[in-house]
């Protein structure tokens, strides 16, 4: 008697049953994923810069708009509406640069202006997302507070947002800024990045910086 060979077929139930398992291992593996900020370069090193060399100054701008950068964080933040983008400030100078008055916004190509979220923004649209948006369909483990985000996505958006009160001569500060970029399917087409309200160690404002964002999405591989 010929030995009988057996396929075992998966219907419709054993793919989702396997689709399923396979979200919730992607989802553990970000879960476990820890936050860590990018390694920052001088700003006249990235693409999207405005140099002052008089005031011995560079403002960047690196937006995390695409897939493999945004990787350095555990949440999906595009998902609810918001893009992260790198804030990088070099000081060149032999005295402090001041940012505690400093007015940061981006210019839509359609003149809205965008202004960085703080950290309850992020948390209330995290805890309340509307239709639009698509979040990760479970809450990733830990302590939920603030309705449903969890304590390591809070001290996620506490350690990668900008919050140098001051940049040291000789020294460059980075951190991220979020946008709610929801009601634009191409925030970056067309758009400005101001800052105004730097000052010196004397308490003067340094001229304003103007960044087209247009420098990023044309630069080659769009990587500093």
């Amino acid at each position: 008697m010929k030995p009988t060979l057996r396929i075992r077929r998966f219907g419709t139930k054993g793919a989702a049953t396997a689709s399923v398992v396979v979200s919730v291992l992607c989802l553990s593996a970000l879960a476990e994923k820890e936050f860590v900020m990018p390694t920052a370069q001088v700003g006249r090193n990235y693409p999207a810069h405005d140099e002052h060399p008089a005031e011995k100054v560079t403002v960047a701008v690196d937006p995390y708009d695409m897939a493999d950068k945004a990787q350095v964080f555990s949440v999906d933040y595009r998902s609810y509406g918001y893009l992260p983008v790198l804030f990088v400030m070099t000081n060149d100078g032999d005295e402090p640069v001041s940012l505690s008055g400093m007015k940061p916004q981006m210019v839509l190509v359609n003149r809205t202006k965008l202004y960085p979220a703080t950290s309850d923004d992020l948390l209330r649209r995290m805890a309340h997302p509307t239709p639009k948006q698509s979040p990760l369909p479970v809450p990733l483990p830990g302590k939920k507070v603030k309705g449903t985000v969890s304590r390591k996505t809070q001290d996620e958006i506490g350690q990668a947002q900008f919050a140098a009160r001051a940049v040291e001569p000789h020294s460059t500060a980075v951190g991220f800024m979020f946008f709610d970029v929801s009601g634009s399917s191409t925030p970056l087409a067309g758009a400005n990045f101001y800052l105004t309200g730097v000052h010196d160690a004397g308490g003067n404002e340094l001229m304003y910086f103007e960044i087209p964002m247009e420098k990023y999405l044309s630069a080659p591989g769009k990587k500093p």
